[in-house]
């Protein structure tokens, strides 16, 4: 582990002499007591993994999608790319839709990169940079991530510090490459995006790792608590504050505030977003109210009595929406100041006043210490009053209102998911709210029916008062994050996974901009859970994954077990708890395989590529930061799967299954180069249905190494869940074939006669790698 040192002395005497004004500086100290090999790609620039990424790229073709054929981003423009053409600078349409693919990238780890800096400097000045970092438990790979790429092992916050020096460096060369006149390859654009999607994944363990290690987090604890979840759960009889965002330090500080006053009977903490799981990891007596799009409904409601606001996927109109319901805002992130005078150096008693009063409709507050006082009592001061108030319209009030509707169709042309806004407010008018009610459940709360409507209705508003009851209903139990998986547990399961006995691991993430609502996320993750593949959650989509009830009124939290293993559903927290996911993958290579991490991290993906039976889904994938993590996963060759809006993405990572180049591996036994099935069949795919999700799932955790009777099991379930959402058989399960031993025994005939049809041709079981190196002997 490299470390700078630095001291200095206004006079020191030495046996070389008496110095005044010395100043010692030394680039690195070596200290390197862990024995495991360092790997040959410690700390990697841009282009150390680029054969790698090159290799990925080769198999997985950018298939481009975009908005327009033209760029503006410098004064040359803007310029035409249609067809052949070229921009002034020399770009083409291909390398321009990469460089917007690596701007994404850039600007979602930039998000995660920022706030893990932000946690690891205010955690040494509050606990000293010698704090030690603990996973936990049964974890003796801490950190696989950060040892895989930095050839690190972070155990004190100074060491977090370390690393972050070395994300922070690479982000501004992955994004300087965006400027005009820097890279001009697609291809080079897109391994960029792998590596800074890399970088991403790094920054993001270390930000959960120290918040983990210092604030009382569930240290891989399959059994962390059950919390509420819901906008029901929320008691009205007490002032609320309500938390949004991802950075849990300002959230810490308001329930110490009220545990250190004792004052839990008389407020209520609730949170959205990733803020939500981390304030209930830290006190299980904080509620996880939703999701991303519910900010806009519950803020309308009136029922937040102080809003809080830190960073990433805050409603940028939050201080508007709020001055509405008479909310004050509080700001505590340099990154969403919204507007907002300073109030950090002011005492205490002077901001509740200003805010109480309503002098001022928010306060920017970048000293967490301040902040739980003020929120606190703020809400306090002006619950009952705000009590009293009425935020919605009565369904009266908007059946006449409704009666002047245009019938434009506006809003329906505006709404993302094609929702029938126009009938249902065109129900309205003759007292049917049902329609409006049908319109809520999937909602993605955007609003932009309202700011389409020429009589400027409040539109979401209206779906809210039809769905008041459900709102009301909405009282689940949800685990909160556990933090990372037990290496107990991937010694359980590691042989079975790579064997594909356990049919594969899917993860469940991101963001929740869904076509359908948020059941369709429990329905995924209910479906494979039942046929005992590990189900991962983590974000918007473990709430939503939360938020659906069996008939026995139980959350699939309550009812499987958050232990990784076969049927198990596990939620690992936060958005910067998604390395967790990758960092079982990772460990099953170190614990199963014993192949060393330490910087050697070619070698690593190559095997969970191949190997290890992982797809992630981003249901609702959103964001930039969910484009980046998804990045982070692509490096490692796990493939991801994405919701209808995914596609604005630009860009998908697509197999051609009839290239059979593109799927011949190396025989690391022999060193042949061997033709295999196409699996996993693509990187990055965007399905239009659940149906086509769960048929593509069940598809691509199909491995090359798959032992046969792991290839038969991947194999029922696939035909299976084809023949369910599909209703016929699966053309394509003879590519799978590789001998008899294969076919699933209960559907042998049905295979066998299209193996006949289609010449089918036994092919050996073996050892497969991209990597020449990795050939025993070393290969020629």
């Amino acid at each position: 582990m490299k470390k700078k040192a630095y001291f200095k002395a206004d006079e020191a005497e030495t046996g070389l002499g008496r110095f005044k004004g010395l100043e010692v500086r030394i680039g690195t100290i070596v200290d390197d007591e862990w024995d495991e090999p360092m790997g040959p790609t410690p700390m990697p620039n841009p282009t150390d993994l680029r054969a790698w990424d090159h290799k990925l790229l080769s198999r997985y073709h950018p298939s481009y999608m975009p908005y327009c054929q033209v760029c503006c981003l410098c004064t040359f423009g803007k310029c035409d790319l249609s067809g052949d053409k070229r921009g002034a600078c020399g770009i083409d349409i291909k390398g321009q839709q990469a460089r917007i693919v690596l701007a994404a990238a850039n600007i979602g780890c930039s998000a995660h990169l920022a706030h893990a800096r932000h946690l690891v400097d205010h955690l040494i000045e509050e606990y000293g940079p010698r704090t030690d970092l603990i996973q936990g438990a049964g974890i003796e790979i801490h950190a696989p991530v950060s040892r895989l790429v930095t050839g690190m092992r972070p155990r004190k916050l100074e060491d977090a510090s370390i690393i972050l020096d070395y994300c922070e460096t690479q982000l501004a060369h992955t994004l300087s490459a965006t400027h005009t006149g820097q890279e001009g390859s697609w291809l080079d654009f897109e391994s960029k995006v792998l590596h800074v999607g890399m970088v991403d994944q790094v920054s993001m363990e270390i930000a959960d790792l120290v918040q983990i290690s210092t604030l009382g987090f569930p240290k891989a604890d399959p059994d962390a608590p059950l919390v509420e979840s819901g906008i029901g759960m929320m008691d009205t009889s007490k002032a609320i504050i309500l938390t949004i965002g991802h950075n849990i330090v300002p959230a810490a500080s308001i329930t110490d505030y009220i545990t250190e006053k004792k004052i839990g009977s008389k407020v209520e903490v609730g949170g959205m977003c990733c803020t939500a799981w981390d304030i209930t990891r830290r006190d299980p007596n904080a509620k996880v109210i939703g999701p991303i799009s519910w900010q806009l409904r519950y803020i309308r409601s009136g029922m937040a009595d102080v809003v809080v606001v830190d960073e990433q996927c805050v409603q940028t109109n939050v201080v508007n929406e709020a001055k509405k319901v008479k909310a004050p805002v509080i700001s505590t992130s340099d990154k969403a100041v919204m507007g907002l005078p300073e109030r950090s150096d002011d005492p205490v008693d002077s901001i509740v006043e200003e805010l109480v009063s309503g002098k001022i409709d928010g306060a920017f507050i970048h000293d967490h210490h301040k902040v739980g006082e003020v929120a606190t009592r703020v809400a306090l001061a002006v619950m009952p009053k705000r009590r009293k108030m009425k935020f919605f319209p009565s369904k009266k009030q908007i059946q006449k209102m409704a009666e002047n509707c245009k019938k434009c169709s506006e809003c329906i042309r505006a709404c993302p998911n094609d929702q029938p806004v126009m009938e249902a407010v065109l129900a309205a008018q003759l007292g049917n709210f049902e329609p409006l009610r049908e319109v809520y459940q999937n909602c993605i709360g955007c609003a932009r029916c309202e700011s389409a409507c020429p009589n400027d209705y409040d539109l979401h508003s209206w779906m809210v008062v039809a769905a008041q009851q459900d709102c009301k209903d909405e009282t689940h139990m949800v685990r909160t994050g556990r933090g990372a998986i037990q290496d107990t547990e991937i010694r359980n399961v590691g042989q079975p996974i790579v064997f594909g006995e356990i049919p594969g691991v899917i993860a469940h993430v991101g963001c929740a901009n869904y076509p359908q609502g948020g059941k369709d996320v429990h329905d995924m993750a209910e479906e494979f859970a039942k046929r005992r593949y590990i189900i991962v959650t983590s974000g918007c989509a473990a709430i939503s994954a939360g938020h659906v009830k069996d008939e026995n009124g139980q959350s699939i939290y309550e009812r499987r077990s958050g232990e990784f293993d076969a049927g198990g559903v596990l939620n690992v927290g936060s958005c910067v708890s998604n390395p967790h996911i990758a960092g079982a993958a990772i460990k099953i290579a170190a614990i199963f395989a014993k192949r060393n991490l330490r910087g050697n991290y070619a070698e690593i993906a190559d095997y969970i590529h191949n190997r290890v039976g992982a797809v992630g889904i981003s249901w609702g994938a959103m964001s930039q930061k969910a484009a980046s993590i998804a990045s982070g996963f692509w490096r490692l060759g796990v493939p991801v799967i994405v919701g209808p809006h995914g596609s604005k993405y630009r860009r998908m990572l697509l197999g051609k299954a009839e290239e059979e180049r593109a799927w011949t591996v190396y025989d690391a036994r022999t060193g042949d180069r061997v033709l295999t099935a196409p699996g996993p069949e693509h990187l990055f795919y965007a399905a239009e249905t659940v149906a086509e999700a769960n048929v593509m799932t069940a598809k691509l955790v199909l491995r090359p190494n798959d032992t046969g009777k792991g290839r038969s099991i991947k194999l029922s379930h696939y035909i299976d869940i084809h023949e369910k959402y599909y209703g016929f058989f699966p053309d394509d399960v003879w590519k799978y074939i590789r001998r008899d031993t294969d076919i699933p025994i209960t559907l042998k005939d049905k295979i066998l006669a299209q193996m006949k049809e289609n010449k089918w041709k036994e092919r050996r079981i073996i050892d497969p790698t991209l990597l020449k190196e990795q050939i025993m002997g070393g290969g020629t």
